[in-house]
Parts: structure tokens; C-alpha cells; sequence
């Protein structure tokens, strides 16, 4: 990743702070990163070529998210294109956050394709280490959702 891009990324994640937004996107034609802060208020960004490729605290600038995310054992990935959401309704608290522990089975979020939620099931038990995705956000196939270890 070039330092435009880098810059690029520390620029949008300070526009969320000073904001208070949690997710923003920007997008050229040729590039496209989308930054969101998540609930520990640190900010990822996501691009369709690199997949989470930077991790920096709001506070202490800090990194915290693998770069090739992908490739954790603990990584879930899509199972289909669609939206996620985060929460059965509108509203309604989160299937799950950061930190929780989670049972093999359990539901992690929901991706609507064609009208129809399908639920994205923990495939092993173990504590959510990351939540890669915002409620209401388009996924494609095999994109990471969240990490459980």
C-alpha cells in the first residue's frame, strides 16, 4: 500500500473522530476504502484488492488488526454476497460484540440475499477478537465478517 493511501486512511479516521461517525467511505473509481470505528474506538479500513489492511486507536494511533486477516485460523468469512446486519432487528442489541465468548453454532450476524436473512453460525467456540463489519453494509463472497479465537 503506497503512503497516499496510508495518509489517505489517517485522514478519514480522524474525520470520524472529530465527526462522531462510525463508518465513512471514499471512493474515486480506481480506489475505494471504507473506514469504520468499531466499538473499542478503534478505526479499520477495508478495500476490496487488500482486505483490512490498517488498524490505528482514535486515542494512541496504535495498530491492532492483522493485515492479512484473511489467513487467521479463527477468521469467518461470507458465505454469500448480501448485506450484514448485526442485530436480528433494527434496534435490537447486537448477536455479538468484541470480547464475548461465543459457542460453536451460535449466531454471529445475519447476511440478506434475495429477501432472505441467512444466519452467519460461529464455526467453532471461543471470544470474538474483531468485528470487521458494519450493521447494514454490503459483503461480498468469502469477505472476513469477524474473528473468533
Amino acid at each position: 500500500m503506497s503512503d497516499f493511501n496510508r495518509e489517505l486512511i489517517r485522514q478519514l479516521a480522524d474525520i470520524l473522530g472529530e465527526t462522531g461517525l462510525t463508518e465513512i467511505e471514499y471512493d474515486t473509481g480506481k480506489l475505494r476504502v471504507r473506514v469504520v470505528r468499531r466499538a473499542d474506538n478503534t478505526a479499520i479500513a477495508v478495500t476490496p484488492e487488500h482486505g483490512v489492511v490498517t488498524s490505528q486507536s482514535q486515542d494512541s494511533q496504535a495498530g491492532g488488526v492483522p493485515s492479512d486477516i484473511s489467513g487467521h485460523p479463527g477468521c469467518v468469512k461470507a458465505p454469500m454476497v448480501g448485506v450484514a446486519f448485526l442485530a436480528p432487528e433494527p434496534g435490537a442489541e447486537h448477536f455479538v460484540k468484541v470480547g464475548d465468548q461465543v459457542s460453536e453454532g451460535e449466531t454471529l450476524l445475519l447476511i440478506e440475499a434475495m429477501k432472505t436473512f441467512n444466519p452467519v453460525r460461529a464455526p467453532r467456540s471461543g471470544k470474538v477478537t474483531f468485528v470487521l463489519v458494519s450493521n447494514g453494509t454490503p459483503v461480498e463472497f468469502e469477505e472476513p465478517l469477524v474473528v473468533i479465537e
